[in-house]
C-alpha cells in the first residue's frame, strides 16, 4: 500500500522504544546466562546436567507463560501486561542475586522467565493497533527494528555476560535486570497507551486454568525425560503424551482456551512456520548454550574470553539482519540459514581442546548468517500469515515454540556433556544438530507457500485461515 518510509512516519515512534526493550528483556537473559553456566556450576559445585535447569527452568515457565500473555494482551491490551512483566524480571533479579543455593537460582530464572513473557506478545499488539489506526498494513521498519534489536541483544549477550562477569561475578548477569526493569516501567508508564475497552471484554471471560495446568505438566514431563532419557523413564514419556492429550482435549472444547488451537486450524504455513522456528532456535540456543560451556570447559577460555570469541557472530547477524530486514524473500532467506547451520555445525566437528582460536571465530561468524535472517523471516512470516484478530496469541505461540527449541538444545546440552563439557561430548552434540539442521533445510524447500508470504493483504490472509 506504501513504501517503507511512509510506514515509518506512520507509526507512532515513541511506542519504539518501550516496546524494544520489553521484548528484548527475555534475548537477553536467555543469551547473558551462557557464559554464568560454568562458573555458577562452580560456584555450587554442580554438572552440566544440574546447571542445565537454569536454562530449562526458564523456558519452562516462558514456554507456558508466553501464550498465557498473548492471550491476555489479546484480552486486557498491552499496558497493564507489561507493568506486571517488567516488575516480576525486577524481583527475579533481586532473588538472583542474593540465592544461596543452585535451586533458589533455577527459582529465580523461572520467575524472570514468567515476568518477560508480555514484551513481545504487547510489542505484536501495538503494531497491528497502529496499523488498524494508520491503515498502512506491514510496517517493515518497525518490524525490522524489533526483530534486529532481539537478535542484537542475543548474540551480543554472552560477550555482555563474560565482561560482566568479569568485573562483577557470576551474580551480576542477575542484578543487570534491576535497572532494566525500573526503565522499562518508566518508559511504559509514560508512552503505552491505555486500552479500557479490552480490559472489560476479559473480566466477562473465564480463564483456562486446567488447560495451563495440562500444558504445563505436559513441557515439565517431557523435560525431564529429555533430560535424562532411558527405558526406565518411559513411564515419565507417558505421562507428557496423557497431559498433552487432555490438554489437546481440553483446548478442543473449552469456549476460551489459553492455547487457543484454532490458531492451527486451517493454517499449514503458521503451522509451518511454528516447526521451522523450533528446529532453528535449537540450534541457535544450541550454539549459546553448548557451544559457549565447551569454549570454557573444552578449549579452556574464561567467561569474557568466550564471549568475546562470539562477538564476531553478533556483528555478522546485525549486519545481515539490517541489510535484508525490508526484503520480502523468505525462502530464499530461510534457505540460506538452514545451509549456514549446517556448514557451522559440520565445523564444529573439527574442533579439539588444542584448536586455533580463529576455528571457532569462524564458526562464529558463520553462525552469524542464520542469528540474522532465521527468526526474522520467521517473525515477518507470522505477521503476514496470522489471522489478525489473534494475532497476539499467534506471536506468543511462535516464541513458545522458540522456547521449545531452546528446551531441546537444553536437553540435548545436559545428554552429551555428561560431567563436563568435553570435545567428545561437543563432536556429538554436532552431529545431532547437523540432523537437525538438515530437517530445517528440507522443510524449506517444501514448502511452497514461502513464495507468496506478505503478496496478499491482511483481509485475504484472514479469509484463507477461515477457509
Amino acid at each position: 500500500m506504501s513504501s517503507g518510509v511512509r510506514d515509518e512516519a506512520a507509526f507512532d515512534r515513541k511506542l519504539i522504544a518501550p516496546m524494544v526493550l520489553g521484548a528484548i528483556l527475555n534475548p537477553i537473559n536467555s543469551s547473558m546466562i551462557a557464559v554464568a553456566l560454568v562458573p555458577i556450576g562452580i560456584a555450587f559445585g554442580a554438572s552440566p546436567k544440574a546447571t542445565a535447569w537454569l536454562v530449562s527452568g526458564l523456558y519452562l515457565a516462558t514456554a507456558t507463560g508466553q501464550p498465557v500473555m498473548g492471550r491476555l494482551v489479546d484480552r486486557f491490551g498491552p499496558r497493564r501486561l507489561y507493568f506486571v512483566g517488567t516488575a516480576l524480571v525486577g524481583v527475579a533479579g533481586v532473588i538472583g542475586m542474593v540465592a544461596p543455593s543452585l535451586g533458589v537460582l533455577v527459582a529465580a530464572r523461572a520467575l524472570l522467565g514468567l515476568g518477560t513473557c508480555a514484551g513481545y506478545p504487547a510489542a505484536m499488539y501495538l503494531i497491528r493497533s497502529e496499523s488498524r489506526r494508520t491503515g498502512v498494513d506491514s510496517p517493515a521498519g518497525v518490524l525490522t527494528t524489533l526483530s534486529v534489536s532481539a537478535q542484537t541483544v542475543v548474540v551480543v549477550g554472552p560477550t555482555l555476560g563474560g565482561l560482566l562477569i568479569n568485573f562483577g561475578g557470576w551474580r551480576s548477569v542477575f542484578a543487570v535486570n534491576v535497572p532494566l526493569a525500573v526503565a522499562a516501567l518508566a518508559l511504559g508508564a509514560i508512552r503505552l497507551p491505555r486500552t479500557e475497552q479490552s480490559r472489560q471484554d476479559g473480566r466477562r471471560q473465564p480463564f483456562d486454568l486446567l488447560g495451563i495446568g495440562l500444558f504445563a505438566g505436559m513441557l515439565t514431563a517431557l523435560m525431564l525425560f529429555l533430560m535424562e532419557p532411558s527405558v526406565a523413564h518411559l513411564w515419565v514419556l507417558a505421562l507428557a503424551i496423557a497431559a498433552g492429550a487432555g490438554f489437546a482435549l481440553r483446548e478442543l472444547r473449552f469456549p476460551e482456551p489459553f492455547l487457543d488451537l484454532r490458531v492451527f486450524g486451517g493454517n499449514p504455513p503458521l503451522i509451518a512456520t511454528y516447526v521451522r522456528t523450533l528446529l532453528a532456535q535449537t540450534i541457535a540456543y544450541a550454539v549459546l548454550y553448548g557451544f559457549t560451556q565447551w569454549l570454557e570447559a573444552g578449549r579452556g577460555l574464561n567467561a569474557s574470553q568466550a564471549g568475546l570469541v562470539l562477538l564476531p557472530m553478533s556483528l555478522v547477524a546485525i549486519g545481515v539482519a539490517a541489510l535484508t530486514g525490508r526484503r520480502q524473500e523468505f525462502r530464499i532467506k530461510l534457505l540460506v540459514g538452514a545451509a549456514a547451520q549446517i556448514v557451522a555445525c559440520c565445523l564444529m566437528l573439527l574442533l579439539g581442546d588444542g584448536s586455533p582460536v580463529w576455528l571457532p571465530v569462524l564458526i562464529a561468524v558463520v553462525l552469524g548468517l542464520p542469528q540474522g535472517l532465521n527468526s526474522l523471516a520467521n517473525q515477518n512470516a507470522v505477521y503476514h500469515q496470522a489471522d489478525p484478530a489473534r494475532i497476539g496469541a499467534s506471536a506468543g505461540l511462535l516464541r513458545t515454540f522458540t522456547y521449545l527449541g531452546a528446551m531441546v538444545s537444553s536437553a540435548a546440552s545436559g545428554a552429551f556433556f555428561h560431567r563436563r563439557a568435553d570435545t567428545a561430548g561437543l563432536h556429538h552434540f554436532a552431529i545431532f544438530l547437523i540432523v537437525v539442521a538438515v530437517l530445517l533445510l528440507i522443510m524449506v524447500v517444501a514448502d511452497r507457500s514461502l513464495s507468496r508470504v506478505g503478496s496478499e493483504p491482511d483481509e485475504s490472509r484472514s479469509r484463507d485461515a477461515e477457509d
